[in-house]
Order: structure tokens, then C-alpha cells, then sequence
């Protein structure tokens, strides 16, 4: 592929797989610093041996590329939080759970729940001594909250709480979400208990967070609903916090989520904007150089405030990049910005790699940027008007083969619809954001008419109610897809074959998109028999319920005592039916014996009750809190494994546990090691 002739493309690629192995390879930092330099040290002999030769040098390719694999796995160890020697996670007090007094700052918000308000926390001090870190900080929210801003410092009296593994099969894995992000522990307090040492602005996201205080202050003053402030928020500051789950639902169904995400489609408008507004600048002597200068700055204070997310911050890189080739009247490669953007990006922080929102916002790029040009030659309509509605519909397709892969993979959904809610939002995205910022820029100075507010305001509430009725036809909605990582990777085999044809028409190019094609069904086939051949007994956790599962090829029977069981609903499910291929779900009531494996598992629920004579099970799930005395359970009895799920008491709960110990019985609990399975 001509691709690959870039070098900074083959660097960037070399840089993820180096970042892709630390993930799945535990090497240390100092390992990984000494390796790094031996390699360089390499590369530079290996460059200086050639150079007078003026030939290629096969080694010293296969040396650059090595070193980058190497300097990859470097930056993913140096930007670890818990490499650094007075990280919270090397203290006595995060090993064993010891309430502490912890100073911390906030450096974001994040969107409420119904118990707590929550905000990301940088620790400062533990009892007094210097500690760094990142952790989650629940506040009990109660009628006399204090209202806590970004830059704020606090003094708190907690346990640093570890993150948990999920706890069912099939779940979000929130753990390995937030360590993504250098964030290793929640801390639980309320506002009575918490002491505000500080409320000074000392960081540019405090000031951000200041002036999108400010914007909303005077955004309140006008008739703007709930539903509308919350949407400008998220078009124009990048903040979706208050964001209600409804509406949130409407425009994921439509397949417009990515209007709310500031990325790639916002700053490109607003690039097109500055480079209009400073076009005067050009006039005077070394202006290009001061409209450059100019438009980056505007760009990265936007993304600032938006709050410099995975999206915004590349937009904010590869937008920067191209202000800078069309201004100095270069040739502009697209897909050469997007991996020097992303180069940069990853050193900064490799994590980036691993959010959702920066994979979707380059695949859909590369989509548009390699699918666009031939899709739109199909076509070329006479009027304007159809010629913007037919660019917004060839857009929309060129996305799709970027993302619907991994869009299967992370949502296991697709908006039937997504066509139409592009084809009529994004021609007049432009339009929104211009009046959106304009209007904000009114407010500010006090000079916003009541009627403009109103007008935009009813501008987005006709944007909400046409992504509402787009997630009222169902039928075009379709949800729990189950897609596998090798079914993505199959799937960009095809999309890679697919574009070579549209290069170049040939026989060979053919022959790619089959063999592609029967990898695909190959997977298909694989991944069909293995979900045939599944078979499992499965005791879920569910706080204050039972629920047991017998899987068994493409059909899972749940036993259980749940009054409201919804399959759709019930996420636990729906996430262990997609994730299975499921297509047949039954129900029964629990039972007293079950037989899986010619084993066999005991039940023994509230009465307590249980008869000895006539087998030895191997397994005892101890249920709604029996009354037994377990001394005798386990003398009489003698299974392998004693289980409590989570319908069992807190206290009942320590004692088995104790006792257990006690006789040498292993002992699993569900709330701690998550679901029980057997295979």
C-alpha cells in the first residue's frame, strides 16, 4: 500500500503495537529505559555505517522500528502514576484500608449519580506526608451541599477504597477504565465532613472551569430550558454532565452521539471561521505567520475550555497542523496530519490509545478521507442545495466504513437512521455552532437580546425533538449485535480490500476482497461453534437477589427470585446474551440440587434446610441468609467450596467467611470474587 510509503505513518503504527505490549506485557520502567537507549545507541551505528554507502539499509529499518516498539512501551511506563516512589499506592494506608487525612485537589467533575456527587481528585497529602495520585471522590450529595469547583482544595477523613473487578461475566470493566486514566482508588466522604482549604484558580482547567460557570451564569438569565442548556453545553463547551439520560438515549438511537462530543466536526468549522476572520492579517508584513499564530491559539484555548478530552485535543492537534500547511500554501496530506497528530498525541499520553472516542474520531476521519473523494464521483448533482445534501449523504457512508466495526464491537448497536439525522443536521451543524458561539459572546457582554436567546432556543429544542422522534421508530434500531475483536479486525480486512479495488480495478484487487470476505465467514464459523459447544453454570452476583445461570450453546436458563426480570432491561443480562450470541433465554425458580458435570451443587436458602443422607454435594450455595450452624454444615457434608451470593447478609457473610477459614474450605463470595462459574 502506498500508505506506507509515509514514514511518520509507519512510525505511529510501530509506536501503538509498542504501546499495545506494555498493556499486555508487564515490563518495568527501568527495563524498558535501558532498552530503549541500547536500541538508539543501534540505530545510531547502524545510521553512521550507512550513510556514506548512500544505500538503503534493510537494518536499519527493522532498528528504527524496534526502537520505536520500544519507546512506545518507555512513554506507557513513564506516564504510569504508579512508577513515581510517593504514589498513594505505595503507602501503608492503601494496603490496609486505614481511614486517613488526605488533602487533594479537584481537577474535574463528573457526572452525578443518585447517591453522590463525584469529581476526579489529585491526592496531595496522606496524614501529612507529600503523595501524588489520582482518585475518585464521592460526596454523599444531601440538602447542604457546598458547592465544590476544579482548582478547589479539600481535607478529607476517608479509606482509600481500590477499584474492583467487575464482578458478573460480561460487564464494563470500570476498573480497567479508570486506570486508563492514572485513577487507582474512590474516596467516600460527605459534605459535613470535608474542610475546604482553598477555592484559588492556580490551573488553566480551573480557569476553564470558571469561565464555563460564568457562561452558564449568564446563560440562566435568559428562557433557556433544562434540556437546552445542557445540549449548548455540550455542542459548544464540551461539557455533557447534565446531559439527561433521555435525551442522552435519543441521539445515541438516532446515530447523531457525535454532534455532542466536541471533536473533529467542531473545530474544523471553527478553523474554517478564524481562517476567514484573520484573513485581514495577511495584509501586513509576516502576517501569515501571525494568523497562524493567532488561529492555533484560538483553537487550543477552545479546546481548553471544552475540556481537553481524547476528541478535542486531537481535533485541536491535526486542526493545528492543517491551519499551518494552508497558510504557508503547502500541500496538505491528510491522512500524514493524522499521524503526526496522533504520533504526538501518544507521546504525550498513551493512554489515549485505549479511549473509545479517540479510536472513533481517527477511523471516521480515515473513513471520510479515503472513502469521500471516490464515493462523491458516483454522483454530481447540478444545484447547490443537492449538492450539499449529497456531500452530507457521502460523508455519512465514508464515516461508517471507519467506525461500524468497532462501533459493533464497543455498542453492539446500529442506528438504521443515521443517514437521515446526518443528512439534516450536519449541512447546518456550521450554522448552530456560529450562532451558539455568537450568542455566548453576546451574553458575556450583556448585549444578548431576549428574542436571539429564544430564537436559538427554540432552534435546539426542534434539534431535540427531531432526534426524539428519528429514536421513536424502533424498527429501524437495531441493538445487542454481538461482535468479537477478530470479527473487527476480519471487518477492516475487507474495508482495506474494498478501498485497493477503488484504487485500481484489477483481478488481484478482486481476489483480495474474497479472500477477505472468506476470512470473515471463517470467523463467523469459528466463533458460531464455540458459542454451540459453551457450556457453564453460572452463579451471578446481584446485590440482595439470586440469579443462576445455565448456559448451554446458544440458550441460557436463568433460575431465579427476581420479581421485575426484564431481558432487555436488566443490564447484567442483555451484556451476557450479547456477548454469548444468546438467541433463547428461559426461566424457572430456583431450585434445591443442581447436577452440572456430574457435580453436585447444594442450595440452601432462608429455612435452612437441607438433607445429608443421600448424596455429598461438591458445591454449597449458601442464599438469603440461612440460619446454620456451618460448623456442622462442613463436618457433615465436606464440599470442595462454600458460595454466598449476594442475597446474603453483610454480617452472616463475615462469619461464614470466619468460619471457613477456620475448617480450611474455600470460601466464595460474590460481592468480593465476583460471579462463580463452572466449565
Amino acid at each position: 500500500m502506498k500508505l506506507l510509503h509515509f514514514t511518520i505513518i509507519k512510525l505511529t503504527i510501530f509506536l501503538i503495537i509498542g504501546i499495545l505490549l506494555s498493556h499486555y506485557f508487564s515490563i518495568s520502567l527501568y527495563q524498558s529505559a535501558i532498552l530503549t537507549i541500547l536500541l538508539c545507541i543501534g540505530l545510531a551505528i547502524i545510521y553512521f555505517i550507512s550513510k556514506p554507502l548512500f544505500t538503503k539499509n534493510v537494518w536499519f529499518g527493522i532498528m528504527a522500528f524496534l526502537t520505536m516498539i520500544s519507546i512506545g512501551i518507555l512513554v506507557v511506563n513513564i506516564h504510569d502514576h504508579r512508577n513515581f516512589k510517593n504514589h498513594y499506592s505505595h503507602s501503608n494506608n492503601f494496603e490496609n484500608g486505614n481511614p486517613s487525612f488526605i488533602t487533594l485537589k479537584i481537577t474535574d467533575r463528573l457526572k452525578s449519580n443518585n447517591y453522590n456527587d463525584r469529581y476526579v481528585a489529585d491526592i496531595l497529602k496522606i496524614d501529612g506526608l507529600e503523595s501524588v495520585g489520582l482518585a475518585i471522590l464521592n460526596i454523599n450529595n444531601d440538602s447542604i451541599s457546598k458547592p465544590i469547583n476544579v482548582d478547589n482544595v479539600l481535607i478529607i477523613e476517608s479509606k482509600l477504597y481500590p477499584l474492583t473487578d467487575p464482578l458478573n461475566p460480561s460487564q464494563f470493566n470500570y476498573k480497567a477504565f479508570l486506570e486508563n486514566k492514572n485513577i487507582y482508588s474512590q474516596l467516600y466522604t460527605n459534605y459535613q465532613s470535608l474542610y475546604i482549604v482553598s477555592q484559588e484558580k492556580s490551573s488553566v482547567f480551573g480557569l476553564a472551569d470558571a469561565f464555563r460557570a460564568a457562561i452558564n451564569k449568564r446563560l440562566k438569565q435568559y428562557n433557556f430550558g433544562a434540556n437546552e442548556l445542557s445540549i449548548i453545553n455540550a455542542l459548544i463547551l464540551g461539557q455533557r454532565k447534565e446531559i439527561s439520560n433521555e435525551i442522552y438515549d435519543d441521539y445515541k438511537k438516532a446515530g447523531a452521539i457525535h454532534i455532542l462530543a466536541v471533536s473533529g466536526l467542531h473545530v474544523g468549522i471553527i478553523l474554517l471561521f478564524l481562517n476567514f476572520f484573520f484573513k485581514p492579517i495577511e495584509f501586513f508584513k509576516n502576517g501569515h505567520i501571525y494568523k497562524i499564530t493567532l488561529i492555533i491559539l484560538c483553537l487550543w484555548s477552545f479546546a481548553i475550555v471544552a475540556g481537553l478530552s481524547a476528541s478535542v485535543t486531537r481535533a485541536a492537534t491535526m486542526f493545528s497542523l492543517v491551519a499551518i500547511g494552508m497558510n504557508l500554501k503547502r500541500p496538505v496530506n491528510t491522512l500524514n496530519i493524522l499521524a503526526i497528530s496522533a504520533f504526538i498525541l501518544l507521546l504525550i499520553k498513551p493512554s489515549f490509545l485505549y479511549d473509545v472516542g479517540f479510536q472513533l474520531s481517527y477511523m471516521a476521519v480515515i473513513g471520510i478521507v479515503t472513502f469521500y473523494p471516490y464515493f462523491y464521483r458516483l454522483f454530481k448533482p447540478k444545484y447547490w442545495v443537492f449538492d450539499k445534501i449529497w456531500q452530507a449523504f457521502v460523508v455519512s457512508i465514508a464515516a461508517q466504513f471507519g467506525i461500524l466495526p468497532i462501533s459493533f464491537f464497543y455498542f453492539h448497536q446500529f442506528p438504521g437512521l443515521f443517514l437521515l439525522s446526518n443528512v439534516v443536521i450536519i449541512p447546518i451543524l456550521g450554522i448552530i455552532l456560529g450562532y451558539g458561539i455568537t450568542l455566548i459572546g453576546l451574553a458575556l457582554l450583556g448585549l444578548l437580546p431576549n428574542f436571539v436567546a429564544t430564537f436559538y432556543g427554540n432552534i435546539i429544542s426542534w434539534m431535540n425533538n427531531f432526534f426524539k422522534w428519528i429514536s421513536q421508530q424502533e424498527v429501524f434500531y437495531f441493538k445487542d449485535i454481538t461482535f468479537n475483536l477478530l470479527e473487527v479486525i476480519t471487518s477492516y480486512f475487507i474495508v482495506l480490500a474494498i478501498y485497493q479495488f477503488y484504487k485500481a480495478k484489477s483481478f488481484k484487487n478482486i481476489s483480495y476482497i474474497l479472500a477477505t470476505i472468506i476470512l470473515f465467514q471463517g470467523v463467523q464459523i469459528y466463533l458460531k461453534q464455540k458459542h454451540k459447544t459453551a457450556n457453564e453454570f453460572i452463579i451471578f452476583h446481584k446485590s440482595r437477589q439470586t440469579l443462576i445461570g445455565l448456559h448451554q450453546g446458544e440458550t441460557l436458563k436463568f433460575h431465579h427470585n427476581l420479581t421485575d426480570f426484564n431481558k432487555s432491561q436488566n443490564q447484567l443480562i442483555s451484556n451476557f446474551t450479547t456477548d454469548n450470541n444468546i438467541s433463547t433465554i428461559k426461566e424457572d425458580s430456583i431450585q434445591s440440587i443442581y447436577t452440572f458435570n456430574n457435580e453436585k451443587i447444594l442450595v440452601i436458602d432462608s429455612l435452612g434446610i437441607y438433607n445429608v443422607s443421600s448424596f455429598k454435594p461438591e458445591y454449597i450455595l449458601l442464599r438469603n441468609s440461612p440460619r446454620v450452624n456451618l460448623d456442622r454444615v462442613l463436618d457433615s457434608l465436606n464440599p470442595k467450596l462454600i458460595i454466598a451470593d449476594g442475597s446474603n447478609y453483610k454480617s452472616y457473610l463475615r462469619r461464614w467467611k470466619s468460619t471457613c477459614e477456620k475448617q480450611k474450605t474455600p470460601f466464595h463470595q460474590t460481592s468480593e470474587k465476583g460471579a462463580f462459574i463452572l466449565k
